[in-house]
C-alpha cells in the first residue's frame, strides 16, 4: 500500500520521517523520493539492516539502525533525534523472509524451523519442542485464533516424544493432518504458524511499545501510518486510536456512550481502514488482508504532560 502510504503522511519538504519497518527498503525510499529532508529506517533482521546499509552509503539523507522499532525513541535520542515528522510501521513478515526457505517462516517450503527476525533468541522449534502442552495450546489459540488450538497441542506433545521437531514441514505436515477442515479456504497451518512467529517475535508487545514511542516523538501535526496484516494488529492499532482520540471505547452500542477519556493526542485521518484497491491485488494477493490506519499527532493541552 505504497501509495496510500505516501497520500496519508503528505511528506513535508525537508521533513524528518522514521521507516520502523525497513525491510528492503521500499517505504524509505519512496518517502526519499517524495522530498524528505531525512530518514530513519529501523530493523532487527540482519538482511535487512545490510540492505539498509547500502542505502545509507548511496542517500546521505537516509540512516539505518539496527534494532526493535519498540524502541525508536530510543533509536531517535541516539541519533540526537527529537521529534520527527512522521513514523511508517508495516506490520508483519516481509516477501523476503517468507521466500527464504532458511528463515523458516514459510509452511509451503522446507527449511528450518527457526522463524527469529533478529536470528537471535529462542527459535520456533525451542518452543514447538519445550513448551508444555497447555503452554503450545495458548500460544497457538491466542496468537493465531486457531479454533483447533488444544488438538494440535496434544499432537505436538505426542509427535515430540518420538523425535524432537527441527523442520517447518515436519510441523506444517502434522497441523494438516490434525486440523484439516472439508472446505477451508486456508492451509491448516496458517494459523499455527503466523501465532509461533507472532510469539517468538513478540510482535504484538513490539507494536504497542512502537505506538507508545510514535506519541512520544512525533511533533505536533505529524503523521502516524499503520499497516497491518491481520486482526490481532489492526485491533491494537484501532483501539490505541480510540483511547487515544479522547474517547474510550464503547463496548456495545446497546450501552450508555462512555465518559471522554483523557485529553487528544491522536486525531484519525479516516473513519475506516483503507483497504488495498484492484490493481494492488492482482499483483500481489498477499495484499489482501492489509488494513491502513493513519492519524495525525495533536498539540499537547495546556499544562497537560506527554504519557
Amino acid at each position: 500500500m505504497l501509495a496510500e502510504m505516501l497520500a496519508e503522511l503528505a511528506v513535508a519538504p525537508r521533513g524528518a520521517y522514521v521507516d520502523g519497518t525497513f525491510g528492503r527498503g521500499g517505504y524509505s525510499r519512496a518517502i526519499l523520493a517524495a522530498g524528505a529532508g531525512r530518514v530513519i529506517g529501523i530493523d532487527r533482521d540482519p538482511a535487512a539492516v545490510a540492505a539498509g546499509r547500502a542505502l545509507a552509503e548511496a542517500e546521505p539523507r537516509f540512516t539505518i539502525v539496527a534494532g526493535r522499532f519498540g524502541d525508536l525513541a530510543a533509536h531517535l535520542a541516539g541519533l540526537g533525534l527529537g521529534q520527527v515528522d512522521g513514523v511508517v510501521l508495516d506490520l508483519g513478515v516481509s516477501s523476503p523472509q517468507l521466500a527464504d526457505a532458511e528463515r523458516g517462516f514459510s509452511f509451503s517450503q522446507d527449511g528450518p524451523l527457526d522463524m527469529r527476525m533478529a536470528q537471535a533468541g529462542l527459535s520456533a522449534a525451542d518452543v514447538v519442542n519445550q513448551a508444555d502442552e497447555q503452554t503450545l495450546a495458548t500460544i497457538i489459540f491466542r496468537y493465531g485464533e486457531e479454533r483447533a488450538a488444544r488438538r494440535i497441542a496434544r499432537a505436538i506433545v505426542a509427535e515430540r516424544r518420538k523425535q524432537p521437531f527441527s523442520r517447518t514441514l515436519e510441523l506444517a505436515r502434522l497441523v494438516q493432518r490434525v486440523a484439516r477442515q472439508p472446505g477451508a479456504k486456508i492451509d491448516p497451518a496458517t494459523r499455527t504458524f503466523q501465532a509461533l512467529r507472532i510469539h517468538v517475535n513478540d510482535e504484538l508487545g513490539e507494536l504497542e511499545r512502537a505506538l507508545a514511542a510514535a506519541e512520544q516523538v512525533l511533533r505536533p501535526g505529524g503523521v502516524l501510518v499503520v499497516i497491518a496484516f491481520h486482526s490481532l494488529e489492526d485491533r491494537i492499532v484501532k483501539q490505541f486510536l480510540i483511547e487515544h482520540g479522547g474517547r474510550a471505547a464503547r463496548p456495545s452500542r446497546h450501552l450508555p456512550a462512555p465518559l471522554p477519556g483523557r485529553p487528544a493526542r491522536f486525531q484519525a485521518l479516516q473513519r475506516r481502514p483503507l483497504t488495498p484497491g484492484a490493481a494492488e491485488l492482482a499483483a500481489n494477493p498477499r495484499a489482501r488482508s492489509a488494513r491502513l490506519r493513519s492519524a495525525r499527532r495533536l498539540a499537547e493541552p495546556a499544562g497537560s504532560e506527554p504519557c
